[in-house]
This record gives C-alpha cells, sequence and structure tokens, in this order.
C-alpha cells in the first residue's frame, strides 16, 4: 500500500484547495520559515484522527480553520483527504484506492468520510491499526520532536515500539474486549443487585404470616408506649407553661415602674426645654426609636411563632416520609451528593474565620437551605403521595413568610440604628447643658435601655410561649393519630417524679412512628401476598439464569484479553530483538562505532511528586513515590571515545543521530506505508547530514518517505521537491523537478 496524494482546503495557512502527489519513493518539501510547511505533517496527523487540538498548535477546532486576511476571506471549514493504493487490499475495504477525508467546521465539529461515505472515527482508527499508522504514532515526527522517543518515559516508550510493530490492533481487540468486559459485568452487577434486592422481599413475604400474628402484640405494645408519651408530654407542657407564667411576673412588674418613671422625667424635660428645639427633636427621636423597638418586638413574636410553626410542619412532613421512606429504598445519585459535599465544603471553608454572628447566621441559614434542597430534591424523585406534597407546599408557605419576616427584621434593626446615632449627635449638640437636665437625661438614657433589656425579656418569654403552643397542637394531633389507630387512649395527667431528658421522650415517638409503620404493613391481605410471592419467586429464577450466562459470557471476555496480553509481549519481545539488531547497525553507521540498545525493564512504578517521569536517570533519584511495578524500555548508549552516564548527557545533535537511529530501525522491522519527518536533520553537520542521506536511500526501498526540511544534503535524495511560499498570509505550493533543486536549496538556506 502505497500514499498517492494528500489534498488540503482550508486547513490553516492552505486557504485554497492544494493537492499534493506522492510519486516517488522520496518527496521532500522546502519552504522558508513561516511559509506553513509543517501544516502539512499536521494535516496529515489531523486526517489521521488526531483528537489533541493543542498537537496541533491551536486551542479549539477553529483555530484548524484558515481565518482570512485582508485580501483573502476567511473559511467556514477546512478539509484534509489523503488518498492510499490499496490494490493488495492491506486496508480491511475493498476499494483498489481509499480516500479519508476529515472535515472540521467552526463549532468545532468534526466528520468522517471514508470513500464518500461517513463514517465513525473509531472505523477509521480501526481500519489504519491494521497497517500500524496512526495520527500519533511513530511515523510521523513533527518539527522539534525529533527525540521524543529519547524523553519519553518507559511506558511511553513501550508504546511508540508496540505501535512500530503493528501490535496496535491487538491492543483494540484487547480493549474493546475489555470494554466488553466492563459492560458484562456492569449487567452482571446490575443483575445481582436486582436479585438481592428481591431476595429480601421473598423472605418477607415468606414471614408475613408470622408478622400478621404479631399484629396484636405490636397493639398492645404500642398503647404502653402511647400512655407513657402522653403523661410525659402532658406534664412536660403543664409544667414549662407554669415555669414561663412564673419568669414573665418579676419582669412584668419591673417594666411597669420603669415606663412611669420615664413618663415623669419626659414630662421633666418637657417643661424645661420648651423653648429648645433640639430637646423636641430629641423626644421625636425617642418615639420613633420606641416605636422602632416595639415593631422589633412584634416581628421578634412574630418570627417566633412562625419558626413554631415551620418546626411543626416539618416534624409532620418527617413523620409522612419516614412512613414512606420505611417502604421504600432510596438512591442517592453519586454525581448529586459529590455536588451536595463540595456546595457545603465551599460554605463551611468560606466561614472558617468568620467572627460576625449575623453572617455565621446567615451561613447556617444558607447550609440550612442547600440541605432541604437536596433532601427535597433526593425525596421528590422517591418518595409521593398528596399529603406529603401538601405539607411540602404548607412549609415553603412557612419559610417564605419567616423569610419576609427575617427581612422586615433587618430593615428594622437598621433603621434603629440610625436613629440612635441620629439621637447621638443631637445630644452631644447639648452636652453644655449641665446640672439635672444632665442628670434627668443620663437617667432617661439608663431606664430607656433597661426597659429595652425588659421588654427583651418578655419577647424571649412571649416566643417560648408561642413555641409551646406548637408544642401543644403536635400533642393533639399526636392523640387523635393514636384514637384512630388503637382506639381511646387513658392516661393520668399526673406529677413526674423522676425527669428524663428529651431525647427519651423524642426517641419514644420515633419508636410509636415505627410500630405504627409495621402495623401498616402487616395489614395485608393473604390472597394478594401468595400471588405476590410467586411472581417474585420466578423473577428470581430468571436472574439466576441471567447471572450464569453472563459469568461464563465474562469468562469467555477475560480469556481472550488474557490471550491478546500473551500475544503483544510474544510478538513485543521478538519485535526488540530485531529492533535491537539494525538500531545496532545504524548506530554504528551514525557515530563510527559504539554501542546501542533498548531493553525491557520492569522498575517499581515511580511517579514524581510534582510530575511525571521524563528520563530513565530520575528513575532513581529518590522524589518518587513507589507503586505497582510496570514494565517499560530503557534506552542504552555507549558513545565511542566518550563515557555517558546517560541519555541526558547527550549533546542535542547527538540525542538527534541517536533518535533518528532508533525511528529507522523501528521502521526496518515493519514498515509503514509512509514516514513523515519534519527537520529531523535540523541539528546535523555536514558530514552526519550524508550519513543521514545515505540512510534514507536505503529506507526509502522499504517505506514512502515524505521529508520537510532546510538541509541541502537531504533535498538532494528526493525524487520531487514542493517549495512552499506564503503571500499575504496564504500558503502555496509549487513542484520543483530535481534538477531545480540544487538552486531552489541555496535560496532557502
Amino acid at each position: 500500500m502505497l500514499l498517492k496524494r494528500l489534498e488540503l482546503s482550508g486547513f490553516k495557512s492552505f486557504a485554497r484547495p492544494t493537492v499534493l502527489e506522492f510519486t516517488t519513493p522520496i518527496t521532500g518539501i522546502v519552504g522558508p520559515n513561516g511559509s506553513g510547511k509543517s501544516n502539512i505533517a499536521e494535516a496529515v496527523r489531523f486526517v489521521l484522527g488526531e483528537q489533541s487540538i493543542k498537537s496541533l498548535r491551536g486551542k479549539r477546532g477553529e483555530d484548524l480553520i484558515f481565518n482570512g486576511t485582508p485580501s483573502v476571506s476567511r473559511q467556514a471549514k477546512a478539509s484534509v483527504a489523503i488518498v492510499f493504493d490499496n490494490s493488495k487490499r492491506a486496508l480491511s475495504i475493498d476499494y483498489d484506492e481509499v480516500s479519508i477525508k476529515r472535515i472540521v467546521y467552526r463549532d468545532s465539529t468534526s466528520e468522517y468520510v471514508v470513500n464518500g461515505s461517513r463514517v465513525r472515527l473509531k472505523d477509521i482508527l480501526e481500519m489504519l491499526s491494521s497497517v500500524h499508522i496512526g495520527a500519533s504514532s511513530h511515523h510521523i515526527i513533527s518539527q522539534g520532536e525529533a527525540d521524543r522517543i529519547l524523553l519519553a518515559s518507559i511506558k511511553e516508550r513501550r508504546s511508540m515500539i508496540e505501535d512500530a510493530l503493528g501490535l496496535k490492533i491487538y491492543h483494540y481487540k484487547k480493549s474493546e474486549s475489555e470494554r466488553k468486559l466492563d459492560k458484562t459485568n456492569e449487567n452482571l452487577a446490575q443483575v445481582k443487585a436486582l436479585k438481592k434486592e428481591i431476595e429480601p422481599h421473598l423472605r418477607f413475604l415468606e414471614k408475613q404470616v408470622t408478622k400478621i400474628k404479631q399484629a396484636e402484640q405490636f397493639r398492645e405494645e404500642l398503647k404502653n408506649l402511647y400512655k407513657a408519651y402522653f403523661e410525659r408530654e402532658a406534664f412536660y407542657l403543664d409544667s414549662e407553661r407554669k415555669k414561663l407564667d412564673n419568669e414573665r411576673a418579676a419582669p412584668s412588674q419591673e417594666l411597669s415602674v420603669v415606663e412611669h418613671s420615664i413618663k415623669n422625667i419626659e414630662q421633666t424635660l418637657r417643661l424645661a426645654n420648651e423653648e429648645k428645639q433640639v430637646y423636641l427633636e430629641i423626644a421625636e427621636i425617642e418615639k420613633n426609636i420606641d416605636h422602632a423597638r416595639k415593631r422589633k418586638d412584634e416581628l421578634s413574636r412574630s418570627l417566633g411563632k412562625i419558626e413554631g410553626f415551620v418546626e411543626y410542619e416539618k416534624r409532620k412532613l418527617t413523620e409522612e416520609e419516614h412512613k414512606a421512606v420505611e417502604k421504600k429504598d432510596i438512591i442517592v445519585n453519586e454525581g448529586a451528593l459529590t455536588e451536595f459535599r463540595a456546595s457545603i465544603g465551599t460554605i463551611n471553608k468560606e466561614a472558617e474565620h468568620e467572627e460576625s454572628v449575623e453572617k455565621l447566621r446567615a451561613v447556617i441559614n444558607n447550609i440550612f437551605k442547600i440541605t432541604e434542597t437536596f433532601c427535597e430534591k433526593l425525596i421528590n424523585k422517591n418518595i409521593g403521595g398528596a399529603l406529603v406534597t401538601e405539607l411540602k407546599k404548607t412549609l415553603e408557605s412557612r419559610r417564605n413568610e419567616q423569610e419576609n419576616l427575617e427581612h422586615e427584621m433587618e430593615r428594622i434593626k437598621k433603621e434603629e440604628s440610625e436613629l440612635l446615632e441620629k439621637r447621638l449627635q443631637l445630644r452631644h449638640a447639648v452636652e453644655i447643658k449641665a446640672g439635672k437636665e444632665r442628670e434627668s437625661e443620663r437617667e432617661m438614657f439608663a431606664l430607656q435601655n433597661k426597659k429595652t433589656e425588659l421588654r427583651a425579656v418578655l419577647n424571649l418569654i412571649k416566643v417560648k410561649e408561642e413555641q409551646l403552643t406548637i408544642l401543644q397542637l403536635d400533642f393533639e394531633s399526636f392523640l387523635k393519630e393514636a384514637e384512630a389507630l388503637i382506639g381511646a387512649v387513658s392516661y393520668n395527667q399526673r406529677e413526674i417524679v423522676l425527669p428524663e431528658e428529651r431525647s427519651v421522650q423524642n426517641e419514644r415517638k420515633n419508636t410509636i412512628i415505627r410500630i405504627k409503620i409495621k402495623l401498616e404493613e402487616i395489614g395485608v391481605g393473604g390472597g394478594e401476598i401468595i400471588k405476590e410471592y410467586k411472581e417474585i419467586k420466578d423473577r428470581n429464577e430468571f436472574l439466576e439464569k441471567e447471572i450464569t450466562d453472563l459469568e461464563k459470557s465474562a469468562e469467555s471476555l477475560t480469556n481472550l484479553i488474557e490471550e491478546l496480553a500473551e500475544k503483544i509481549n510474544e510478538e513485543f519481545k521478538v519485535g526488540v530483538q530485531k529492533i535491537n539488531k539494525n538500531f545496532q547497525e545504524l548506530f554504528m553507521v551514525m557515530f563510527g562505532g559504539g554501542k546501542a540498545s533498548i531493553r525491557v525493564i520492569t522498575p517499581k512504578k515511580q511517579i514524581k511528586k510534582d510530575e511525571s517521569i521524563t528520563s530513565d536517570e530520575e528513575i532513581n533519584s529518590g522524589d518518587f513515590e513507589e507503586s505497582e511495578p510496570e514494565e517499560g524500555l530503557d534506552i542504552s548508549v555507549s558513545l565511542p571515545r566518550k563515557k555517558i552516564k546517560g541519555l541526558m548527557m547527550l549533546s542535542g545533535g547527538e540525542r538527534a543521530l541517536v533518535s533518528i537511529a532508533l525511528i529507522f530501525a523501528m521502521t526496518r522491522v515493519n514498515p509503514p506505508p509512509f514516514l513523515i519527518l519534519d527537520e529531523t536533520d535540523a541539528a546535523l553537520d555536514e558530514v552526519n547530514s550524508r550519513k543521514y542521506g545515505e540512510m534514507l536511500k536505503n529506507l526509502a526501498k522499504e517505506t514512502e518517505l515524505i521529508l520537510i526540511t532546510h538541509n541541502r544534503e537531504t533535498m538532494a535524495h528526493a525524487g520531487v521537491l514542493y517549495g512552499v511560499t506564503a503571500i499575504d498570509g496564504v500558503s502555496r505550493l509549487l513542484s520543483v523537478k530535481f534538477d531545480e533543486a540544487e538552486s531552489l536549496a541555496e535560496k532557502t538556506t
């Protein structure tokens, strides 16, 4: 199979349709720097399926499309087509000529066409792997990548050698088998999960009759729990109510005295300052402050009340959801859970050094809302029911009302702060007044503060009373539910001698709820249970058969993967031996002696703390963390008349020669249809350029060579030279006959 031609249109600097015909074993491409000749090598990589735009010197797909110049309009798309002679049917397609075309559009989407028919990238990669060529393989050496194989990690180096030996097709088959095995294992896990899911239900159905007999015992236990719960709850509500009454008496009486004193002092100040407008303003501000505080107190009570309602509605909703959740497993999506944890973590980091109580409260509210939203989404996905929906709507309404009250409270606080500031400014203006008037003002200020404190205490007591009212409603609702379930509940509202924590009462209530749910589950009819049991049993037997079939399939795929891995390993070792032989021969030609070899090594896989391994010398440096052993390739060279300890001690020219020798050795073992060398001879002097040229002549007998070069010695070996020029930012192609090559080389060097 031979490369016949390359067709470019709108690709990078090639704005106009351009065709390169490859009719000789060696084709040279020359041109000044910046003319776009390296774009030809990138075009080949692009059409063969390269997915890394960065490796094509771009950031987005549209960067590969000609972007226009003042004289030439930009293109809407770019296309590259590569045409092969397939008369020997090297490619698995029944055509004498195979054209592979790739088109990229401005939105970065691509499409692939083979002989006029659209195909997937996967189809192209599999087809090309049979002749060991691809977008990033060893047979396309881009500018500046001549020593890439030397600088690569041992694992990457092995991959390059495997590509050169034509083992990629086995890797594709192995990857496809692994993908199928993963899918089979996934299906197997799903079937096993389904079977595991229904097995408890089978056991549940078998024991259902026994559970029905236990229903009476549950009801008796429930009566005892209800009695204990209602006795404790009634005593708690009564004692808390009396406690609040006692707490209210003293501050209420003291507030009355303080307010009377304030009225007396206000009367005194009005009489003493009738002609002073500033005192009137202060008095007006005091009234406004008092009004703001009253409003704040009212809002505090309203907030306390609405918080109680919210807590009540939440408990009701939790109970209903708890009933439903007891009957149904909730499946949590891993992505949603990760996103939820990330959101909470971000808020937590933001609040780590926060000291403001108001801001911390806002952070807590934010965490609460995120948690509620996550739980609501999760429950909405798994739990239904008209009652739950109605309770959610009621709770949402209460929360909206609570949020509005909080906003109003913030506004009143700000208004009160502004009034206090204004009052302070006015008082500074009259500080020159002394005696009884100032003493009265100080006393007034102290009394106002005392009044505020007393009102705050009373407001807190009112909030507790409103919360107690919510608990009373909850108590009455729970009592009605108990009467509906087990009939009238008798309990004695008496003084409890042995006190206990509220958590014990809450746990008692949760136990009651769990027993209620069990009673509801037991209330299923016998005939329906038998029918359901038969259906579940039949499904369980079907799943067992599916598991057996999937396990056999997984075993078959595992054996195939092992066989492919063994075949890859065997052919790889044989190929390394052949490459070593050619590598040594070519190395001696390039350096006039010395030794060079590659060998398979299996060091412990070591990963740099800051970056990946880039050279063999760094393996034993100590800056690594050990992991599992990993097989790779080591390159060993010994130069004549020079001692070196590793590849990194080679000069730039020496690395280029070693790389060229290794690349040509790989190509000899399993020649690809073509080899593109983009300025790999740039670092060579005149003597080594002649050696390089002789090696090209020998290599051209086995594979087609496309050389992008500035080297006159290299040009001399080309049968056809293509010259690339750039006019007004647009690359143009000129073909030059061999007898004109020398004069062109002189102009371009």
